[in-house]
């Protein structure tokens, strides 16, 4: 059975995109790729939105086609084109290209039934599914990654919502300072 790990790159203040949806501030050097890829590789399948989908999937199947591309993203290219993803939408089509399923609500019980149908993790990605899965009780697992850079201005991913008491799992700095935090949702009742 996996678990539903919110996976996530944020700025000092908070943000996980700057204005007009711009990440070129994430630092995402040859290690931390490579340690994405560690990560990702064991899941069994990605969630996120169609928003999120649609960036990713105009870059990663066909990434690795560069013969000059570092073996990190020709690895994840592979992975992404392989992966089950489930993208929640009410406007993309239905698609199986790239082992796509369109998902047309974030239905909790639907997300919780493939979570637990699966024999590794559900890695969320894109903002507004991972607030959505916050609000409804859903998250497992907290994958943030903290950027050096204040944006200033953009979209918080973490908005006004219920709490949560969280256990630090681990913590990790990697060489272009971002810090991995990892913390599992404390669902003890006090």
């Amino acid at each position: 059975m996996g678990k539903i790990v919110a996976f996530m790159g944020m700025s000092l203040d908070g943000m996980f995109e700057g204005v007009d949806a711009d990440i070129s501030w994430h630092r995402v050097d040859e290690e931390l790729h490579e340690h994405f890829n560690d990560v990702l590789f064991a899941a069994s399948a990605v969630m996120g939105g169609r928003v999120n989908h649609e960036m990713m999937n105009d870059f990663w199947p066909t990434a690795d086609d560069d013969p000059e591309a570092p073996p990190a993203i020709r690895e994840f290219a592979e992975f992404w084109r392989s992966v089950p993803k489930y993208v929640v939408s009410r406007t993309l089509p239905d698609t199986d290209q790239w082992n796509t399923t369109v998902l047309r609500t974030f239905d909790p019980a639907e997300v919780r039934a493939i979570a637990n149908a699966l024999p590794a993790d559900v890695i969320l990605g894109g903002g507004q599914i991972i607030d959505q899965a916050r609000r409804l009780g859903l998250i497992d697992e907290w994958r943030i990654y903290v950027h050096p850079v204040i944006v200033g201005a953009g979209r918080r991913v973490l908005l006004d919502g219920p709490s949560s008491d969280l256990s630090l799992i681990e913590t990790r700095a990697f060489p272009n300072g971002v810090i991995l935090t990892r913390y599992s949702v404390d669902r003890t009742e006090g």
